[in-house]
């Protein structure tokens, strides 16, 4: 033991300045993610303020059952589910496919352009960027404009059910489509030069260059990050809902997020029923994420851990 401690302390001597900056982060996920397991125990009482958490009386499984008998529980789980498989389904391959067109680019004065705009949405503020899609999508917005000059009728769009999953997807892929795409030209740059050269020599089109050299060179970038896509996939901000929609628009929009907020927070203070709720959403990304990393694991040599 003294050994290993003597190891320890002559690798902080060695790596002092590394320390330090860590420190911030461990801290971070000490206080915000680690100390606040401990009031997970409430999904198992009856919580109240005035009891605490102890001494609130213990229901066991009560709020669980609840929540799957419910009328919200279909809704909130099928609206969870198909907004994420819309988002994996047109939001993933959009920056991958980005960053093919943008790595073929021979103008460095226009790829650097095109990167820079394209960029521009993510540092947008959410406000700013849902308070812009809910005036282009009035019934005087820019959208109904468009509509009413191909010969279309304009309407409320975000107070149709049918249009409010279409109008997340698509401005969630205009916000982060560009700066998505900064980790696939990372990758891309790693890929040896002489490849291409090679390939080039041998009379390969441009697109048989990309199919057999570029595409696998980031596959396994690819691979882990939906592997991490397909973890989250219960995993839908409330934030950006809550701006977009309204009680017109719940049968589609309403999610597990947003139904956790309204009946703990905004509604009713209904903490343990809303803390199991977010329970089984973890519980469900949890397994997710095992299940994908060893699917990938079975099929490929990529994996994530």
């Amino acid at each position: 033991m003294t050994s290993k401690l003597s190891l320890v302390w002559l690798n902080y001597k060695q790596n002092k300045v590394i320390y330090w900056m860590a420190l911030p982060v461990v801290l971070y996920f000490l206080v915000f993610k680690y100390l606040p397991m401990y009031g997970a125990v409430i999904v198992f009482k009856e919580y109240t303020v005035g009891k605490g958490i102890w001494g609130s009386e213990w229901v066991g499984l009560q709020h669980f059952r609840d929540f799957f008998q419910s009328y919200y529980f279909w809704r909130v789980l099928k609206n969870t589910l198909i907004l994420s498989f819309y988002q994996l389904l047109f939001g993933f391959p959009a920056p991958i496919l980005l960053a093919l067109l943008l790595n073929e680019l021979r103008h460095e004065i226009f790829k650097r352009t095109v990167q820079t705009v394209s960029y521009i949405p993510h540092f947008i503020s959410l406000v700013v960027i849902c308070g812009m899609v809910v005036d282009f999508s009035a019934r005087d917005g820019l959208f109904n404009s468009i509509i009413t000059f191909f010969g279309g009728e304009s309407s409320a769009l975000l107070s149709d059910p049918g249009n409010f999953r279409t109008i997340y997807t698509a401005s969630s892929i205009w916000q982060e489509l560009g700066f998505s795409t900064i980790i696939y030209l990372a990758a891309l740059s790693g890929i040896n030069p002489e490849l291409y050269d090679a390939s080039m020599v041998d009379g390969a089109s441009r697109l048989r260059r990309v199919w057999h050299i570029t595409l696998p060179g980031i596959i396994p970038m690819i691979v882990i990050l939906l592997i991490l896509r397909i973890g989250g996939l219960m995993e839908i901000g409330f934030e950006k809902v809550i701006l977009l929609y309204n009680p017109n628009v719940y049968d589609t929009a309403d999610v597990i997020s947003t139904f956790v907020y309204r009946k703990g927070i905004s509604e009713s203070a209904e903490f343990s029923y809303t803390t199991a709720v977010g329970l089984f959403q973890s519980l469900v990304n949890f397994i997710l994420l095992i299940g994908a990393n060893r699917l990938s694991k079975a099929v490929s040599d990529n994996k994530l851990f």
